[in-house]
């Protein structure tokens, strides 16, 4: 048996496609920018963490307002954790280490490095259409950014591309290692966050009862 979306939830759902869209437009013209200017690698331009993250997290808000009003599959729940932890980093890193544009234009940088990062927690605070995540499961954070360090790092290596200067060869081993370390605890700790957060009640819970 199915359940049918409940009318509480169509308010939630437009606000979520309506972001998701919206950041997937930017990134659109994010790139339309950077291949008009001569670098358009698509590799490149998603080898940014903040372009490939808030890429995923837009298609997976899409993904949660057809979801509106149902019950929401516990890895679905997961992957919006794990992608508002991203976005919280995403948020730290710009306002610490790597601040400005990035080669970008100032409105571009500001949607994807605050308006969207907030936009998400706030989607994640107030609502709770999921259940609490368990503690047990906090190690997913790690997977999907390592993967991007691991792969950044390599390109450095390699081919001397690399996405932000703190990753760049020349500052040595040490000075990698430092940064990666730093990263980490911070995706620890913003993921303890947002396991903790993911506990509140939020303003709502549009959903409908369970199958039966």
């Amino acid at each position: 048996m199915t359940t049918s979306p409940v009318p509480g939830a169509r308010l939630p759902a437009a606000v979520r496609a309506l972001a998701g869209a919206s950041v997937l437009v930017v990134l659109a013209a994010s790139y339309a920018e950077q291949r008009a200017a001569g670098r358009g690698s698509v590799v490149d331009f998603l080898g940014y963490f903040t372009n490939l993250t808030s890429l995923l997290a837009g298609l997976l808000l899409v993904v949660l307002a057809v979801h509106a009003g149902r019950q929401v599959p516990l890895w679905l729940t997961l992957a919006r954790g794990v992608a508002t932890t991203c976005l919280v980093v995403v948020a730290v890193v710009y306002a610490t280490l790597v601040p400005g544009e990035g080669g970008t234009t100032p409105w571009v940088s500001a949607v994807l490095h605050v308006a969207f990062p907030c936009a998400v927690m706030l989607d994640w605070l107030l609502l709770v259409d999921r259940p609490a995540l368990p503690w047990r499961r906090l190690w997913l954070v790690l997977p999907y950014p390592v993967l991007w360090l691991v792969v950044a790092v390599v390109r450095g290596r390699t081919d001397g591309w690399v996405p932000y200067g703190f990753l760049l060869p020349g500052r040595g081993v040490p000075s990698l290692v430092l940064h990666v370390a730093g990263l980490v605890v911070v995706l620890l700790a913003a993921g303890a966050l947002v396991w903790a957060t993911g506990r509140t009640r939020g303003l709502r819970r549009p959903v409908a009862p369970a199958a039966v």
